[in-house]
């Protein structure tokens, strides 16, 4: 299932999400589905440049094994990462399918997110340049943009960098700095997003970098203006949501797979 497909195929897949959300899948499809996305979403953020050395990494829960989640291996390019590369870790950390390592700091911050919300399918944290940029100032984004609204009020902030995430008491605190939103800064570290799915986890990502860098451009051009609270929180509503997430992944998801078709493998 989900392999590549004719444009006119992908075209009745994005209106059938649009109209019905995603399909009704069993356990054993909904695994595949969720692993084949996060291969997806490494070889997207490949693109996007978030590869950094060894940062960064993106989960995702397994729905077999709920306090299993799946993860990208230590020290593999996200560019080259297959479905067959992951790796699935439980929750002391051992790795229980595939044969690599995992990011110590990945198991610290993702475990304890994937234990303080039951809801959250996916997390993605990786050191991008716009985001550590960001990151520094060490404040939420302000409802500057249509698409930097998709945050508003609904992004926390973790204040107290102490050095790289190795121990999962820090990931507890950053886990709390989360809260209920679906994003958080990480103050001189880096961006934070989670969702119901790989597909929205991964897309927040994407759009929080982007609100990043917009409005460090904006500081820089001058003083910006932010939409007035009551549209922001609107707009907010219109294209925060889990299904925006989802409807905003899927062309993304049509390009890398037509142009690197081995990350199904």
């Amino acid at each position: 299932m989900n392999q590549i497909s004719t444009p006119a195929r992908r075209g009745e897949e994005f209106l059938s999400l649009l109209r019905n959300g995603p399909p009704e899948r069993t356990p054993e499809q909904e695994q595949l589905h969720r692993k084949q996305r996060l291969a997806a979403t490494f070889r997207l953020f490949s693109r996007y440049g978030y590869d950094q050395g060894l940062a960064g990494h993106v989960t995702a829960r397994d729905p077999i094994r709920p306090d299993h989640f799946w993860v990208n291996p230590l020290g593999f390019h996200f560019s080259l990462i297959r479905v067959s590369d992951l790796i699935l870790v439980n929750d002391e950390g051992e790795v229980v399918e595939g044969s690599h390592a995992v990011n110590r700091a990945a198991f610290a911050i993702h475990s304890a997110i994937h234990a303080a919300r039951p809801d959250v399918v996916a997390a993605a944290h990786t050191h991008s340049t716009h985001g550590k940029a960001w990151s520094a100032l060490g404040r939420r984004l302000d409802p500057l943009t249509q698409d930097s609204c998709a945050f508003y009020e609904t992004h926390g902030l973790f204040d107290d960098f102490t050095g790289v995430v190795l121990d999962q008491s820090e990931g507890h605190r950053i886990a709390e700095a989360l809260g209920p939103h679906k994003a958080a800064i990480l103050k001189n570290h880096g961006l934070l997003t989670v969702g119901q799915s790989v597909e929205a986890a991964a897309w927040r990502f994407i759009a929080l970098d982007n609100a990043a860098r917009a409005q460090l451009l904006a500081e820089a051009a001058g003083t910006p203006q932010p939409i007035p609270h009551d549209v922001a929180k609107l707009t907010e509503s219109q294209i925060g949501n889990e299904r925006g997430g989802i409807l905003s992944f899927h062309p993304l998801w049509d390009k890398i797979t037509a142009e690197e078709p081995d990350l199904l493998g």
